[in-house]
């Protein structure tokens, strides 16, 4: 059941590798002027940042999934510029140590979960105002070695096949709330973790044996999500980034999202690709390929597909340097970005369920096709085009099922956040009061 998963997160190592993709799939440290995987590499300036976006809109085409090592990548690029402006303001060393782990981390070419969120518990109160405190991940224990942290992290993509976690803090917090302002990088092994596996949609049918009734059998279509317990680990100093300075905890939480949401500009847009793909390729096994209805709706499946690539692209365009060098794209428009993705993706899938028809949810089972007595009748009748063999028809509609109907819709809506979390960064980077000013100007209230 693991494996789609681990498969999708391999190609980040393949492609890399390859030298045909070279020049999007590696960069050269900051720290060490070595070439390393970009899912390593700290962005040094825009152009990082729009092959950020072609790197992910490439992966999701190759695999139709989530290859997750996005989120370790957003947060190693957070981190780089929060801990030097920490050290800058409070006196303290946390950029040191993370340039240090950073140099291990690109050294090994290593996967990281970005690990932010918290279970949250009752959402009408802070952190340090649950009945139970472990419901927000916080420290329970400091001495001269390390601290001793409590707590969980929840909805960890890709979790199972990474190798490091680096844990952040939820939300921005307040004095009261210190001890759950922490942040750190622990092995996925370490003692005291514990991975609790999510269930998905189908998920079983990884089990059955055959490969139509799975869809995307090699990759999945979203990484494997655990909910990771911490029960009171171990956390040695030189691996702690954040412990108590809950005044960057904002910073933090701003700058990551950010990032990650800009993710799905080039991420989802890739396997947005291959629904298109799916979509016109079983209006050709139907027959329908010419019908002008048909075309419109592909047409307006590209048309949202990449409106969401530009806002991607445009974000990262528009991005700008931080005092530690580290670019961070434009917050606005990757909140843009995102919150697109919760809409057009869900229109998208829908416009090619709307092109498939009903078989995608109606049709018999692989075992069907293949039993020695009903078999005939599953491939005479299920047959539309007399030269398309009818396992194509089934594996591309059992593909369209697995890509519209699973865990997909639900990630694009609440990955990176809620669209509601979106909502609020676009009103508070807004400027309203700066474009009633300008409207004021033009009605003759103010002088400009």
């Amino acid at each position: 059941m693991v494996r789609p998963s681990i498969n999708a997160l391999a190609m980040t190592y393949e492609l890399a590798n390859d030298p045909k993709y070279e020049g999007v799939m590696t960069a050269t440290s900051h720290l060490t002027g070595k070439k390393i995987n970009r899912f390593t590499h700290i962005h040094q300036n825009v152009e990082d940042l729009i092959k950020k976006v072609k790197v992910l809109r490439l992966l999701g085409q190759k695999t139709g999934a989530c290859f997750q090592r996005c989120v370790g990548w957003d947060a190693i690029n957070a981190l780089s510029s929060v801990t030097y402006e920490m050290d800058q303001k409070l006196g303290t060393n946390y950029n040191e140590k993370f340039n240090k782990y950073l140099r291990y981390f690109q050294e090994n070419d290593l996967t990281g979960v970005g690990s932010m969120t918290d279970v949250k518990g009752d959402r009408h109160l802070r952190p340090s105002q649950q009945a139970d405190p472990d419901l927000y991940l916080h420290v329970i224990k400091e001495n001269k070695d390390g601290i001793v942290v409590r707590g969980s992290k929840a909805h960890q993509t890709g979790a199972l096949g990474s190798h490091e976690i680096i844990v952040m803090p939820t939300l921005a917090m307040k004095e009261e709330d210190k001890s759950y302002a922490v942040s750190f990088a622990i092995p996925n092994d370490a003692e005291g973790i514990l991975h609790i596996c999510g269930r998905q949609p189908s998920d079983t049918r990884k089990l059955e044996g055959g490969e139509i009734d799975v869809g995307n059998v090699r990759y999945g279509v979203a990484g494997f999500e655990t909910l990771i317990i911490f029960e009171d680990v171990f956390v040695p100093w030189e691996r702690v980034f954040m412990c108590g300075e809950y005044e960057f905890t904002g910073t933090l939480v701003e700058r990551f999202t950010g990032y990650h949401r800009q993710c799905y500009g080039g991420c989802r847009v890739g396997v947005g690709d291959v629904l298109i793909g799916a979509a016109a390729t079983i209006a050709e096994y139907n027959g329908v390929e010419g019908a002008p209805h048909i075309r419109d709706k592909i047409t307006e499946m590209i048309h949202l597909n990449e409106t969401l690539y530009s806002s991607g692209i445009a974000c990262s365009a528009q991005g700008s340097r931080t005092p530690s060098g580290t670019y961070i794209v434009d917050l606005m428009q990757a909140n843009v970005c995102k919150q697109n993705v919760t809409r057009f993706i869900h229109e998208i899938c829908r416009l090619a369920q709307d092109i498939a028809g009903g078989l995608v949810v109606t049709m018999p089972s692989e075992k069907d096709l293949r039993h020695p007595e009903v078999g005939k009748y599953v491939d005479k009748y299920l047959r539309a085009k007399v030269d398309v063999p009818t396992e194509h028809r089934m594996r591309i509609l059992r593909l369209i099922e697995n890509m519209t109907l699973g865990s997909l819709l639900v990630e694009v809506m609440h990955g990176a956040g809620s669209p509601q979390a979106q909502r609020i960064n676009i009103f508070r980077q807004a400027e309203i009061e700066k474009k009633k000013k300008l409207a004021k100007t033009l009605a003759g209230i103010e002088k400009g």
